[in-house]
């Protein structure tokens, strides 16, 4: 596995992987991550992948890092 790029936005770590002809783009936000597969042929130029992390899908990963936040602590209260 090759590690393409690693940086943080907002709190938000992100890993960019190359992996079985894939890009594994990986979220990762306190206990909490997400992890998306995209075929290395639908991508012309690595430098595309950067749309993964800006616009509207990164303020859904966000989102969804929240509903999962509410989740996860909902859940810990009921242990």
């Amino acid at each position: 596995m090759r590690v393409v790029q690693e940086f943080s936005q907002e709190d938000i770590r992100i890993s960019i992987f190359s992996w079985n002809n894939k890009y594994i783009i990986k979220f990762e936000l306190g206990p909490m991550e997400q992890t998306f597969k995209l075929p290395e042929t639908d991508v012309p130029d690595e430098n595309d992948l950067k749309a993964f992390w800006t616009g509207d899908f990164f303020e859904k990963v966000k989102l969804r890092f929240k509903e999962m936040g509410q989740s996860f602590r909902a859940e810990v209260e009921n242990l």
